[in-house]
């Protein structure tokens, strides 16, 4: 049971590691753009990006400094249309 909590624990930091060196590289190239579509703009596209890097709203709130409630509604299926 240890292993297989210890083993999560390990996904979850290297889903967050590769989000930071993800990040660190786009900014070293100056690629600021993180739509998905090209035509969306704002925190939404960064905050759609680190989800789609396997981060939780928890977990991206901080890093966009947007209240949690807010990441969550750009997360919803609807306010993404």
């Amino acid at each position: 049971m240890t292993d297989t909590v210890t083993n999560r624990t390990d996904v979850e930091i290297s889903k967050k590691l590769n989000v930071l060196i993800a990040l660190s590289l786009r900014e070293l190239t100056d690629d600021k753009d993180f739509s998905m579509k090209g035509n969306r703009k704002g925190a939404g596209d960064l905050v759609r990006y680190l989800a789609s890097m396997g981060l939780d709203a928890k977990d991206i709130a901080p890093i966009v400094g947007s209240p949690l409630t807010s990441v969550r509604t750009l997360l919803t299926p609807t306010r993404r249309k």
